[in-house]
């Protein structure tokens, strides 16, 4: 694995919402972690508007506080370098379940972003897709806000990645990943963070046993398997990065199961 010194990949990793990059990508975070890279967290909210937990473990005043320690807590578990936040208000849930996008004015959080990648210089990026996995409007704005920053930039990163949604149901990612891997040895990690994310352990544990049809447990959620798509560059033949190369050490040939 690669050593942690001057030359390390760095890595920014931009998410919605805390709780996405544990959920999403844990297991490949705490591995490029363990590998010397160095990983740079931006999250575009405090999660202020989800759950305070069951039974709740704090006010709705005090979520957004509590939401960004349990970040912190996670990326330290995942081994993260820094957090940082954009300080956007993440909007309730709708009566219905409506989802809804962070912010009005994409271009200011393309802005934003921008800012802390001139920062950062980040070799590779990872951020939501361009389908917000399950159809998140924050998670496709994040995405959108992203790209419009890069295209404002000249496309300064060597590639950007986005994950997979491993559905339960099926049990195959969505969208179809351009790289699958075993993080069976880095589920330890993934589940301390998880643990971190302590407010939003009733809707994990509501959803999973909803969708297994029997009551599942916090370290249950925990899959072995983890996918990224490319989304830039989007050539299949373009040079492989540095992100891949590092990935085949825990790739999944087609066809097999992780253990």
């Amino acid at each position: 694995m690669m050593e942690n010194n001057s030359t390390a990949l760095c890595i920014l990793a931009f998410f919605a919402h805390p709780d996405d990059e544990t959920m999403f990508l844990g297991g490949i975070l705490a591995f490029l972690a363990e590998c010397g890279a160095e990983i740079h967290y931006l999250c575009a909210t405090r999660g202020e508007g989800g759950e305070m937990g069951d039974p709740p473990i704090c006010s709705r005043d005090d979520l957004g506080e509590v939401r960004e320690n349990e970040l912190r807590c996670a990326v330290e578990a995942l081994g993260g370098k820094s957090v940082q936040f954009l300080n956007y208000q993440d909007p309730l849930v709708g009566a219905e379940g409506e989802l809804y996008p962070f912010s009005d004015n994409v271009d200011q959080v393309a802005e934003e972003i921008s800012e802390i990648i001139s920062a950062i210089k980040p070799q590779i990026i990872l951020t939501h897709g361009p389908g917000g996995e399950y159809g998140h409007p924050a998670h496709i704005q994040a995405h959108q806000a992203m790209m419009s920053a890069l295209g404002g930039m000249g496309f300064p990163a060597e590639s950007v990645y986005a994950p997979a949604w491993l559905s339960r149901e099926t049990g195959k990612f969505t969208p179809e990943p351009g790289i699958e891997v075993d993080i069976s040895s880095w589920k330890g990690k993934k589940l301390e963070a998880i643990q971190c994310h302590q407010s939003q352990h009733g809707l994990f544990i509501r959803k999973s046993s909803e969708r297994a049809g029997r009551p599942v447990t916090i370290p249950e959620i925990v899959r072995a398997r983890e996918a990224l798509c490319r989304i830039l560059p989007e050539d299949d033949r373009a040079e492989e990065d540095h992100l891949g190369v590092l990935l085949k050490e825990i790739a999944i040939p087609e066809g097999i199961e992780p253990g």
